[in-house]
């Protein structure tokens, strides 16, 4: 569409009284008789513009001419709430020039000529029914229109005017009812103030929680995902305002997100806590995620616990106490009728234990706590201390600087009597490990020993009757023990 400025539309003005003749008759022209032109400023823009004309189409322009015939009246039309390019629009349709609505420009459209009143009532086939038309027949009748159509509305004054006239909420249902017929239609998110109503829509309708969990995913990967590039340097103000409005979206999302068991894999969740923590979102929003967590923790792996610590006085590099909320939250969901649960998330807690020893800054205290809180995910079930005693073993090897009490502290959570041969066999040569803690291995492995003659001696006498003789049974003994 060619651009009509300002300057423009002054060479108009010589012909107005022709172009009128287009869609105005004589006697509807007499009704609007204004000597002056008048001088409209929006957004700074000043647009010279024939009276008779704008008269004839808008019912406020008309009464404010005939209100104040003679008088400048810039500054009374200084607030109209729009852009010099939809401004542009309406003053063509006024002069009679063919304008072409679009879906990003009928919601201004309509919300301008709702203001300055244009309507039928005012002169046929005036703007806003035109406008309304289009969006009726053309819009909302499309997926990829409709959203569009949403996509550019970015001006509050002309967002509270759509609300009003009903536009928005026929977007909102069309696009609403038009997913649940096809899900997949379901792809880039829209953006808030829109986003938020749409989803409780779809979930209302009963929308399947797998597809409301993705498209979720997909908005927080869209508005909230923090590109690493933007923490480098010194936060500038508009960083801060980002910041906050990723805040409220991830907040948002975290309302909205299904809870049912296995709607998002542990990794995207735990993706999501930690930008809720990065953007200190509420302690309702952080915590929903760990109960999300929590639920399906039996279908974690390590590194999604592997959450790092936030804030300039962090002094471990993992957030264990998330780790542990997390474990609670899945004890008080656990239902019992899978007890594989309790042994997988034993084995994980283990693992995590064995990872997060590695940090040089994990303070004693800590590693014991988590220990402890490995060992009574175990009880219950049939697992060695193998697992606990490779993290003591890490733990103690990264933290060289320890001393031989604080040593046996770690060591005092190791129950020695659960360890496997192996574990006894390594721990025996372990220079790491207490002398008294050596001592109590050392005896337990003659025990796993004993166990195993005891066991070995009548299966060999099933086999061999020579070992009936007492002189040849403790010669066997002894080359057992040797």
């Amino acid at each position: 569409m060619e651009n009509l400025f300002p300057d423009q539309v002054l060479k108009c003005i010589y012909n107005a009284k022709f172009r009128s003749s287009c869609f105005l008759d004589s006697q509807k022209m007499s009704r609007y008789s204004f000597s002056k032109d008048v001088q409209v400023p929006v957004c700074g823009i000043p647009f010279n513009l024939n009276r008779d004309l704008l008269a004839a189409r808008s019912s406020k322009l008309c009464k404010l001419f005939k209100e104040n015939p003679d008088e400048d009246l810039s500054h009374l039309l200084r607030d109209i709430p729009t852009t010099p390019q939809i401004f542009e629009i309406m003053a063509r349709f006024c002069y009679g020039f063919q304008i072409t609505f679009t879906p990003k420009n009928v919601i201004p459209i309509s919300c301008l000529a709702c203001y300055l009143g244009m309507t039928d009532n005012h002169s046929p086939n005036n703007l806003l029914s035109q406008a309304i038309y289009f969006f009726e027949h053309k819009v909302v009748t499309g997926w990829n229109e409709t959203v569009r159509c949403l996509k550019a509305i970015e001006n509050q004054i002309v967002l509270q005017q759509a609300s009003k006239l009903g536009l928005l909420e026929s977007c909102m249902d069309s696009i609403i009812n038009k997913a649940l017929d096809i899900p997949l239609l379901l792809g880039e998110p829209i953006k808030n103030p829109f986003y938020e109503p749409i989803i409780r829509g779809m979930i209302q309708c009963k929308m399947g929680s797998t597809y409301i969990a993705s498209n979720l995913y997909q908005y927080f990967k869209s508005w909230v995902f923090i590109d690493p590039k933007e923490t480098d340097g010194d936060t500038s103000s508009s960083e801060g305002v980002s910041s906050n409005s990723k805040k409220l979206a991830i907040e948002a999302i975290e309302k909205l997100l299904p809870h049912e068991r296995g709607v998002l894999p542990c990794a995207l969740l735990s993706e999501m806590l930690q930008y809720a923590t990065v953007l200190e979102a509420n302690a309702n929003c952080r915590d929903g995620f760990e109960v999300r967590i929590g639920r399906q923790l039996d279908l974690a792996t390590v590194n999604d616990l592997l959450i790092p610590t936030q804030g300039y006085s962090k002094e471990e590099k993992y957030d264990t106490e998330c780790v542990r909320r997390i474990l609670k939250h899945f004890y008080n969901n656990f239902t019992g009728q899978d007890q594989s649960g309790l042994d997988i998330v034993a084995e994980l807690l283990e693992d995590f234990l064995g990872e997060v020893a590695n940090d040089i800054d994990l303070k004693k205290d800590s590693f014991i706590s988590l220990a402890e809180m490995a060992i009574a995910a175990s009880e219950g079930t049939q697992r060695t201390s193998d697992g606990i005693y490779r993290a003591i073993d890490i733990y103690l090897s990264k933290h060289r600087y320890l001393t031989e009490s604080e040593r046996e502290e770690i060591c005092a959570v190791l129950d020695c009597n659960k360890m496997s041969v192996e574990a006894c066999e390594h721990a025996a040569q372990n220079e790491r490990l207490p002398v008294r803690v050596t001592v109590q291995v050392l005896f337990v492995g003659q025990l796993h020993l004993r166990e195993t003659i005891t066991k070995e001696i009548p299966l060999a006498q099933s086999f061999c009757p020579e070992w009936l003789d007492p002189e040849s049974q403790q010669m066997r003994i002894l080359s057992l023990t040797v």
